[in-house]
């Protein structure tokens, strides 16, 4: 969903087929390059593959197929195409994609996954919980706790694998949701503690989501920060950055640093480093 705000930008509508019979296979060991097809290589740009100011964007998970792009005729012919060599559905627009919800309107798309959200309160037991206002509390600093009592190992990992999906659509847990990975070893009471937290954050702002809004400009921009020394049992920090491209955020991250920083200055050039990486 990266490019979600350039396609609401360009008021690019997105339309879903799905493949009835699908085949898995293995890892290619070929490399693949794509080429304009036979018939209609343009002299003089035979090393592009897009034709200028017409394009369709294709998408493709195993057996779950979007498109997009700036031209009608161009959709037509690729759907036709395409039910014509599988044995496909036409879901028309799309609204439903890998648990992510979209919403696509005059305003712009907006996305969410409301329905996955309830549907993990509801198989950790937490849908009858207290909301709270904030995913941690304010200045919590969480460490191994080895004389702290031990919880599931288990039942740990798949909170946490199942709230690490869901930063897909909430960026606001992101850094919180990073921090209690880093327990998943040994999770004491204090660190599921902190992910029932998140989860009941997370029932009072189910339908929380990302909105890229259609029109505009769509620049981008980049911010980003470090913890400097925030972990206090190995005292190293953690990078943060988001990128907004126009309206809507479209990548964050918040990770520990792999050494160990000597001062405050140090620790912000390793976060910007890290930022400046990823705009390339």
């Amino acid at each position: 969903m990266e490019e979600g705000n350039g396609l609401s930008s360009n008021s690019w509508p997105i339309f879903q087929l799905d493949v009835k019979s699908s085949f898995l296979h293995g890892d290619l060991k070929e490399q693949v390059f794509v080429d304009q097809p036979s018939g209609y290589v343009k002299k003089g740009n035979e090393h592009k593959v897009c034709d200028k100011n017409k394009i369709v964007i294709v998408s493709l998970y195993v057996d779950d197929l979007i498109f997009t792009g700036s031209d009608v005729a161009m959709f037509n012919k690729f759907k036709e195409s395409m039910m014509i060599e599988f044995d496909m559905t036409d879901l028309g627009m799309l609204h439903y994609f890998l648990g992510i919800e979209i919403v696509q309107s005059t305003a712009g798309i907006f996305i969410s996954q409301k329905k996955y959200m309830q549907d993990i309160l509801n198989r950790f037991q937490m849908q009858n919980c207290n909301s709270v206002c904030i995913p941690t509390e304010v200045g919590m600093k969480l460490i191994k706790d080895h004389e702290g009592r031990k919880v599931d190992n288990t039942i740990y990992k798949q909170m946490v694998g199942s709230l690490m999906y869901l930063t897909a659509t909430r960026p606001n847990i992101m850094h919180v949701v990073s921090l209690i990975s880093r327990f998943m070893e040994c999770p004491k009471e204090i660190h599921l503690l902190a992910a029932k937290r998140i989860l009941r954050y997370l029932k009072g702002t189910a339908s929380y989501g990302l909105l890229y809004k259609k029109g505009g400009k769509t620049n981008l921009f980049g911010f980003t920060d470090s913890d400097y020394a925030g972990d206090p049992d190995d005292r190293k920090s953690t990078s943060g950055y988001a990128f907004k491209l126009g309206s809507g955020a479209v990548s964050w991250l918040s990770k520990k640093q792999p050494i160990v920083t000597l001062s405050t200055i140090e620790a912000e050039f390793a976060a910007a480093t890290r930022c400046a990486c990823q705009s390339f």
